[in-house]
């Protein structure tokens, strides 16, 4: 049997090929080989046929001529069928040589045809790369996964994965596999619950991550734990967030600091980075973020620090100013600030009305600006506040002519959010984002806690299982709200070009600890030994100092290949209606099924009921 991607052994040739459609090189040239694969596509050129045949492994290009014994059957071959060729390796005529296709200097003359199978007219498009209907592509998603580009993702995926496996065994982590079916936990989505037959009227959880179960191995002593981790959420999809289900590089140590934690997992991301950068630049030594600060530059917990402007305050130069709009909202109330968001190069009105457009359609009722000419602000509110103060504000952002800023004001808690769009949109519609690089930094500091405007209560802001800063005396020392609000945590996220990609902390170990922290989120004692009834009872038996982190390999992967949404990444995702179109999934159960389980389906009504 000849073997696969080699140039055979003289033995009986293998059934369906020789080499791969990829394998044929210059060296080939003359020898009898045999291939299978997909017909990519047929070209006639004056009655000799090309077929482009493609597997897996690459393309090559098969000729047959009208004096081919294969002729025949060329010319009843299709688009996807599957063939097995047989012919002779021959240099391609010159000028016809394709540097682009690792087989591009050489084809195949066909001597024989055999169609394998045939294949109907293709619903979704392989040839090419055209946009067209997502709900199409995932219903056939095994026609849509031949295209190159998202063939060519599945497989840097998992070129990523097998790195990522590579770099955490060298650095002495040991992969532990954890439970599937587990209990529900308070992650800060809706878990996906799975009946018990067994136990009537109880149900399982899929884990929204491995959290409790990675804090229990290293209460067992095992030191260092990661695995690529399934994760389930019944979250609303986004472009960066897929419904259902999703993997991450999940990593739990004993004994370790925050900075403990940075210094090992930096240079296994940046490593990541480094090998699929693809010539992109990547940063050398990750920044760190306080919250406050990168709220107060970026208007964002999460930065592009591709984009080099930063926010700034200049709530002074408005307070007693002749803008009586931001005036008035900074003395009526302590809590007003004014925020400046420069935009370098941005200095036209076109350019500002086009901003203010931009913000009424996100909801707000504009967005203020100056623009700066003839060493003067222009605009209304430059003419409002006057020269001086207008000059000031250019000094302090160091602008200049040719350039604007904006503003953006009142209780920065409500509208910080906003103005870190309004940092994106500029930079983006300015082009002022260096694209050659991926900018990474951490971000840390987090605010223990945040305040629920919905349901008018204090709540944790992150992950429930973070050590405060300051530990038990700095939660028995809050003594109201505003205390709680003000209280860091051991929490740190990693975050890449705008996308947060990483996110951990240092656990809360103690149990006097633990439960002060839950309390004061609302979750009495009884509460949260019942909840967490496992976590809490291994703290009562010598549980070491430990923290970890979690990075998103979907979102990774997603970066590097410079793919805009997570399904170009994933191989069966499903729709933005959380609905596997391929498999029909969610679908009803049968009858017998709920009678198993002790279920039944509740209408409509009664549900509104």
């Amino acid at each position: 049997m000849a073997e696969v991607n080699g140039k055979g052994t003289g033995a009986e040739i293998h059934r369906y090929r020789s080499h791969t459609c990829g394998a044929l090189r210059s060296g080939d040239i003359g020898s009898q080989i045999r291939l299978s694969g997909w017909v990519h596509r047929v070209r006639d050129h004056g009655g000799v046929l090309f077929i482009d045949l493609r597997d897996h492994y690459g393309l090559t290009q098969v000729v047959a001529d009208p004096d081919s014994p294969a002729f025949q059957a060329a010319e009843t071959v299709r688009s996807e069928w599957v063939i097995r060729v047989d012919g002779r390796v021959r240099e391609r005529p010159e000028g016809t040589l394709n540097p682009e296709l690792s087989t591009g200097e050489i084809e195949v003359f066909a001597t024989e045809i055999e169609v394998l199978s045939k294949a109907e007219e293709i619903p979704v498009p392989v040839f090419g790369e055209p946009d067209y209907p997502e709900d199409m592509r995932l219903t056939y998603r095994f026609l849509d996964l031949r295209r190159e580009t998202l063939h060519t993702n599945i497989m840097r995926r998992l070129e990523v994965i097998r790195f990522m496996r590579r770099k955490m065994e060298e650095a002495q982590f040991f992969e532990f596999a954890t439970p599937i079916l587990t209990a529900s936990s308070p992650e800060g989505a809706r878990d996906f619950l799975v009946p018990s037959r067994l136990h009537e009227g109880k149900f399982y959880a899929l884990p929204q991550a491995p959290q409790i179960y990675k804090q229990l191995l290293m209460v067992s002593g095992f030191d260092r734990y990661f695995q690529i981790a399934p994760c389930f959420r019944d979250e609303d999809p986004r472009a960066d967030r897929l419904p259902g289900e999703f993997y991450q590089l999940d990593v739990e140590m004993s004994f370790v600091t925050q900075e403990d934690i940075f210094q090992t997992m930096e240079p296994v991301i940046r490593s990541v980075f480094s090998e699929f950068a693809e010539g992109k630049r990547v940063t050398d030594v990750f920044p760190r973020i306080p919250y406050d600060e990168a709220i107060a530059k970026y208007g964002s917990d999460k930065p592009d620090l591709r984009n080099p402007i930063e926010m700034q305050d200049v709530t002074e130069h408005f307070r007693g100013s002749g803008f009586k709009v931001f005036a008035g909202m900074i003395e009526k109330d302590p809590r007003v600030r004014v925020w400046a968001i420069p935009a370098p190069t941005g200095g036209s009105r076109a350019f500002c009305d086009r901003m203010n457009s931009w913000a009424q359609g996100e909801g707000q009722p504009g967005l203020g600006y100056i623009f700066f000419r003839d060493g003067e602000g222009a605009g209304p509110i430059g003419k409002n506040i006057g020269a001086e103060r207008a000059a000031a504000i250019r000094e302090q952002l160091e602008l200049k002519d040719g350039d604007a800023v904006f503003f953006a004001a009142g209780n920065p808690r409500n509208f910080h959010k906003f103005a870190g769009s309004a940092r994106d949109r500029i930079g983006q519609e300015l082009k002022l984002l260096d694209e050659d690089q991926f900018a990474l930094c951490w971000v840390v500091d987090f605010p223990m806690y945040e305040w629920n405007d919905d349901e008018k209560r204090i709540e944790f802001s992150h992950n429930p299982f973070s050590m405060p800063q300051g530990g038990l005396e700095a939660l028995e020392a809050a003594e109201s709200d505003d205390d709680l609000l003000a209280l860091k945590a051991w929490q740190y996220d990693l975050t890449c070009n705008g996308s947060e990609i990483a996110s951990g902390s240092i656990r809360n170990h103690l149990p006097d600890s633990m439960v002060k922290a839950f309390g004061h989120a609302g979750l009495g004692a009884d509460v949260v030994k019942e909840r967490f009834g496992g976590l809490y009872r291994a703290f009562q038996y010598g549980p070491p100092p430990h923290g970890g982190m979690a990075a998103g390999i979907d979102r990774i992967v997603m970066l590097l290949v410079g793919a805009a949404n997570l399904r170009e990444v994933s191989l069966f995702p499903m729709n933005q209606q959380a609905q596997d179109l391929l498999m029909g999934a969610p679908a009803e159960a049968t009858a017998a099924q709920l009678r198993e389980l002790s279920l039944r389906i509740i209408g409509d009504a009664a549900k509104k009921g």
